[in-house]
């Protein structure tokens, strides 16, 4: 019997991480009796708990980048023994995993509210720390490494392509005229120059920060996120058992528009108006759980504010 939805959500509120679309989470995998599931992006832990709580001798392997995963992933270990385990390493990489035969993966893109909301990582604008944007903090450049001393082009990939901001030109232009000068140093003042150079941002009725669009883009590029995202779909799906399912939560159409193609290319579908191979070419390997994806209820938006851009998506492998 699955946990209520209420009580559940109360706890991890306490906890200051709740998982989005938990409940639609729980039905898709719907974890029995001796069951392994792949939790491909652990953060903090919200969907590992709700699969091991209500099912006796299920196991989840849980996998995450963030170095600092690791110490929320401990407290499991008291909880649930051999039933988890856990491993800090990027799902991109999930070719060098030594676990196989799952019979459900999921993938939770994006940032933890750990992340966003732990000032000195330096993904957030609201909060002034040193701009940062690692996942994982021990591996690669930070985000003002990246923008002081990497290539033009680079810049516009990630501002435009990634970060999909219409006015890039000005914002590249802004950071390389501003490098050398300490402003790209720091969250607070590189929002405040990409502001500057764009202006005011209004969606509808709401405001939104000018520096939104391009923070995205940077995170993206620094973390690498979309090549991982392309890798770790196609191994996960080859670590599934028949009749398995992989559930994938995306939060911009970025990691959507990949997702959508990989479960429309394993169901033997034209994965884009612009395919044109033909039928005998694909091979249906899974069936798509729902040709639209599932968003999350108004009672979720309300309770859980950043749930209001998930878009999930599954299929369940033949």
């Amino acid at each position: 019997m699955l946990c209520s939805k209420g009580e559940f959500l109360n706890t991890a509120a306490m906890s200051g991480h709740v998982p989005v679309l938990l409940n639609e989470t729980l039905e898709l995998i719907s974890p029995k009796e001796g069951d392994t599931i792949l939790d491909a992006t652990f953060g903090g832990g919200g969907h590992s708990r709700a699969l091991l709580k209500d099912t006796n001798n299920v196991t989840v392997v849980a996998l995450d980048r963030d170095p600092e995963a690791s110490i929320r992933a401990e407290s499991m270990y008291g909880q649930y023994g051999k039933c988890f385990r856990f491993y800090c390493a990027n799902f991109g990489n999930l070719l060098d995993l030594g676990e196989s035969e799952f019979n459900a993966v999921l993938f939770d893109f994006g940032l933890s509210s750990f992340q966003l909301d732990t000032a000195e990582r330096g993904f957030s604008f609201r909060m002034d720390a040193p701009a940062d944007m690692r996942m994982n903090p021990q591996s690669g450049m930070s985000a003002a490494e990246f923008l002081e001393t990497s290539d033009e082009e680079a810049l516009i990939r990630a501002v435009r392509n990634y970060g999909e901001e219409k006015r890039w030109r000005k914002v590249v232009a802004a950071i390389l005229q501003a490098r050398g000068t300490g402003t790209l140093q720091r969250t607070s003042s590189l929002a405040n120059l990409i502001a500057k150079a764009v202006g005011a941002n209004r969606s509808g009725r709401s405001f939104v920060h000018p520096a939104t669009r391009s923070f995205q883009g940077i995170r993206i590029e620094v973390n690498n996120e979309l090549s991982a995202i392309e890798r770790g779909l196609p191994a996960a799906f080859d670590r599934l058992l028949p009749g398995g399912v992989l559930v994938a939560i995306s939060f911009h159409s970025l990691e959507d528009r990949i997702v959508k193609r990989f479960c429309r290319r394993m169901a033997g579908r034209p994965e884009h108006s612009g395919d044109m191979s033909v039928q005998e070419e694909r091979h249906e390997q899974a069936k798509m759980v729902s040709t639209r994806p599932i968003l999350p209820s108004e009672e979720e938006i309300n309770q859980n504010p950043r749930s209001r851009s998930a878009r999930l998506r599954a299929i369940k492998r033949l």
